[in-house]
């Protein structure tokens, strides 16, 4: 069971997304305001941070920006209608773990709570941590320990989107459509290429990959590798 603050000023939608975590055994707190949801993190703690981008008053991605800025870590969902792909980065860069394009089915707003809640990549400001590396993403750097690893932009946004989605399968089709823009050519050819250079770049000789490949399926980040 987890506590969960829902931010959704839809009351069809809140019903909807209260109900179904509810029948999972989540406690939720629902606001439909974003400054409502602000006053809450500060002074609780919850497991999960569901979030609509379009709020009255302060924005979705306002709360989500400003709650990073102040250290928050909790896991956050952002749902938006927007289905344009900077519009979607705009809100992982703001520090969204995940979003979900309304309308949605519901089975799939309760398999991406779970893999949230499940997640072990520590989260800190910019700071994605995972497998022995840590991305700062505002300055566009992956570190190990002391070794700086240099990475194409391609690359660094590949990892950041794997940093942000540790331990769950990716086929390359969804790879292409959550990281390469729109109109930019790429095939499963060219996610394997990545993978490969990712694999020498990041994996230390001796040690498993970072990366596992499941075969018809396609491919995993191993935080724990």
């Amino acid at each position: 069971m987890a506590k969960i603050l829902l931010v959704e000023d839809e009351p069809d939608f809140t019903v909807l997304i209260t109900a179904l975590l509810a029948s999972d055994h989540h406690t939720v707190e629902a606001v439909d305001r974003g400054e409502a949801a602000v006053d809450l993190l500060r002074h609780y703690e919850f497991d999960c941070l569901i979030l609509d981008w379009n709020l009255p008053g302060m924005s979705g991605i306002e709360v989500c920006k400003h709650f990073r800025e102040g250290g928050g870590r909790t896991p956050i969902l952002m749902l938006t209608s927007r289905s344009h792909v900077d519009e979607k980065s705009a809100g992982l860069d703001a520090g969204a773990d995940d979003y979900l394009t309304k309308p949605f089915e519901v089975k799939e707003l309760s398999a991406r709570i779970r893999a949230l809640l499940r997640r072990p990549t520590a989260f800190s400001g910019k700071n994605l941590r995972a497998g022995g590396l840590e991305m700062d993403v505002a300055n566009h750097t992956v570190i190990r320990g002391t070794e700086v690893i240099q990475l194409l932009p391609k690359e660094f946004a590949l990892l950041e989107f794997f940093l942000r989605h540790t331990n769950q399968v990716f086929s390359p089709d969804t790879l292409i459509d959550r990281v390469w823009l729109a109109g930019e050519e790429a095939s499963p050819e060219t996610i394997r290429t990545y993978i490969k250079r990712l694999r020498k770049k990041l994996d230390v000789e001796g040690q498993p990959s970072l990366f596992s490949t499941v075969h018809g399926v396609g491919y995993k980040f191993d935080s724990q590798a």
